[in-house]
């Protein structure tokens, strides 16, 4: 395993979205493209459920690991004006619908939408629910900081029909926890958890982080001890993507802090086979779930799905970003909105919807996305029965997949790819063989280490 880390060890894409959005083609794209295939495609999406994530993007305090699009700030009453935004954005986006809009998943991601006030919290969701359907089998959900997160909080949105919620851990231990900027206690966690199972909150989910600054097995290994204990639903455990020419905070360490490639496969290894012997199962690549969780049933009946979140127990046709540099997915197209606040306040105030970049995806991208799906959701893909045009495609791509059959990664045969055990840790590099687009010398800027 050594020599396939040293050698794999190479910028690749986490597949959260094909193309990946360094390779959307900007001059390919226009608004007037986009508009049209939303409303082409509106009433058959909408007939099975729309999926709405809103971007939170203010913190307190910036967690220097973090590479989410977030603004720093103690000042509570940028609240409002955001709220107020955000809520005209999806009434410029409802223009273009050509009937009711039926929500099937509503998500609040950050930042830390907990930044925000439960009253805030109010207006917004109920400003996006007004006038809308509720789809019978809807799930709302909400990403959480232990440290700041109240019981009123967790009230609000559970009456407002939240019924899951994500809690960002990373790790216990306090000297990682010092150089990431990221403070919470065990105490905290447990507070919140109990809480909202008192609520009726029915999944519940962790994110852990291998690879930060200071990283030990000792503590990787006793933060998953305590995660177990607290028996989330789910938990994320995820790869440390450090790329900090994109991220500034991330220089607050330096590299020689990082644990070694070596090291890093390590405590994913290990943290997993813990996991795995206290009941949980294996989802994807770098999820867990209990047996009875959503996310296992959806794995072992072949309907995971993977977004710009991770994996996900729901698909729906369209899944529309509102808020500051949130991204839409509708199926044969993206969009993101403006990076800036202030930007993205301006065009909504305007009258504009605040996209700034898009993709329109071609069949061939369509074709290819389809692959890097099924390999990352069901650790398999099969053209056996596609048009000639399709395994054309695929058949020449194998001169890129047979390295990694030499290395056992995959079984190919019968028109198909399946993963081993091997390739289930190196998926990412798998899809990349299938990846018109993926180079690895041009990608050293664009993408986080393969390990």
């Amino acid at each position: 395993m050594k020599d396939l880390i040293e050698k794999y060890n190479v910028p690749v894409p986490r597949y959260t979205s094909y193309p990946t959005v360094p390779n959307w083609d900007a001059d390919g794209f226009t608004k007037e493209g986009y508009i049209k295939r939303l409303e082409s495609g509106f009433s058959d999406a909408n007939a099975e459920g729309l999926s709405l994530y809103i971007h939170l993007p203010y913190c307190e305090s910036l967690c220097t690991y973090c590479g989410c699009n977030t603004r720093i700030t103690v000042n509570h009453k940028v609240e409002g004006p955001y709220v107020e935004a955000v809520l005209g954005e999806w009434k410029l986006i409802r223009e273009h619908f050509s009937e009711k809009p039926k929500i099937k998943e509503v998500h609040l991601g950050g930042g830390t939408p907990t930044f925000f006030s439960p009253e805030n919290l109010k207006i917004l969701v109920k400003g996006i629910l007004l006038d809308s359907e509720i789809a019978t089998d809807a799930s709302f959900s909400f990403e959480a900081h232990p440290a700041n997160t109240t019981e009123g909080h967790l009230k609000v949105l559970r009456e407002l029909g939240f019924d899951r919620l994500s809690l960002g851990i990373q790790d216990f231990d306090p000297k990682v926890q010092k150089a990431i900027n990221r403070r919470q206690t065990v105490e905290d966690v447990s507070r919140v958890v109990t809480q909202a199972r008192d609520l009726g909150y029915r999944s519940i989910n962790f994110d852990l982080v291998y690879g930060l600054p200071f990283q030990t097995m000792e503590g990787v290994m006793d933060a998953v001890s305590k995660v177990i204990e607290l028996r989330p639903d789910r938990i994320a455990f995820y790869s440390y993507a450090h790329v900090p020419w994109m991220r500034p905070g991330q220089r607050a360490y330096d590299e020689n802090d990082l644990p070694s490639p070596e090291l890093k496969l390590n405590l994913f290894r290990n943290g997993r086979e813990a996991l795995l012997s206290a009941g949980y199962e294996a989802i994807g690549f770098d999820h867990f779930a209990l047996p009875t969780d959503s996310l296992s049933l959806a794995y072992k009946s072949g309907k995971m799905h993977r977004n710009f979140m991770g994996f996900t127990d729901l698909r729906t046709p369209y899944q529309i970003g509102l808020g500051v540099s949130s991204i839409s997915d509708i199926g044969n197209a993206f969009v993101q909105n403006a990076k800036t606040v202030e930007g993205y306040i301006a065009k909504v105030q305007k009258g504009e919807l605040p996209i700034v970049k898009g993709h329109l995806l071609t069949d061939l991208e369509l074709i290819i996305r389809n692959h890097i799906l099924n390999l990352t959701c069901q650790g398999a893909t099969s053209w056996a029965e596609s048009p000639s045009s399709e395994k054309e495609y695929i058949e020449s791509r194998i001169d890129h997949l047979i390295p990694l059959l030499n290395d056992d990664m995959l079984v190919l045969e019968n028109e198909s790819i399946r993963l081993t055990k091997v390739g289930e840790t190196f998926v990412r590099h798998v899809c990349a063989a299938l990846d018109k687009d993926f180079v690895v010398d041009q990608e050293k800027k664009r993408y986080s280490q393969g390990v």
